[in-house]
């Protein structure tokens, strides 16, 4: 496959890389704020949100519990269950 050239000619403006100034269009404007969109949004929902952010997203407490007892045998794991719900919530595929 053969690439030419640009198919409109380069003026001198752009030869030079020289930019004209763009005056219509519209100045950038930050993203709103959560207090602008607190209106949309019940008192409730948003105490909820900020207890959820709050939160970390996963509790390395319980994570390392949890292996340290499936290290130990403390804990039963069962493949074929797990199987089983695996097959059951994507269902089977075949």
């Amino acid at each position: 496959m053969k690439i030419s050239g640009p198919s409109v000619p380069m003026t001198s403006a752009a030869a030079t890389s020289e930019v004209a100034p763009v005056s219509n269009v519209p100045a950038v404007t930050p993203a709103a704020s959560a207090a602008e969109q607190a209106p949309l949004q019940s008192a409730g929902l948003l105490q909820a949100k900020a207890a959820l952010q709050s939160l970390p997203e996963i509790d390395q407490a319980k994570v390392d519990a949890l292996r340290e007892a499936l290290a130990k045998g403390e804990l039963p794991f069962d493949a074929g269950k797990l199987a089983g719900l695996i097959d059951r919530y994507h269902g089977s595929r075949s």
